[in-house]
């Protein structure tokens, strides 16, 4: 008769190989599903980013915004992208007075 835990260290390698093969079969699988849309995702991503840095900068733009009392909060968090945003909108200069960026 074989013994149980002579196979045991077997059985846990062949599980461990198991779910390493599952994984990378998920991986592929993912990537296979995920890559044809990758670069609408960025893109809505993108256009997402450019309407909250609109809204956050909206009240210093001239434009009046209900909620600048909570944006304002966001300022510091969103200077940091401002310079590539104002560009990315067209704009050679930064249109505010209070951050020159270029």
């Amino acid at each position: 008769m074989s013994d149980p835990e002579g196979k045991q260290p077997h059985n846990i390698s062949a599980m461990v190989k198991a779910g390493q093969l599952w994984r990378k079969i998920e991986k592929g699988a993912r990537e296979f599903y995920v890559a044809p849309y990758r670069q609408s995702f960025a893109r809505a991503q993108r256009d997402e980013d450019d309407l909250f840095m609109l809204m956050v900068f909206s009240e210093s733009l001239g434009v009046p915004n209900p909620a600048t009392y909570y944006t304002m909060e966001l300022l510091p968090v969103v200077y940091d992208r401002f310079h590539e945003w104002h560009h990315r909108m067209g704009m050679e200069k930064s249109p505010l007075d209070h951050i020159s960026c270029c």
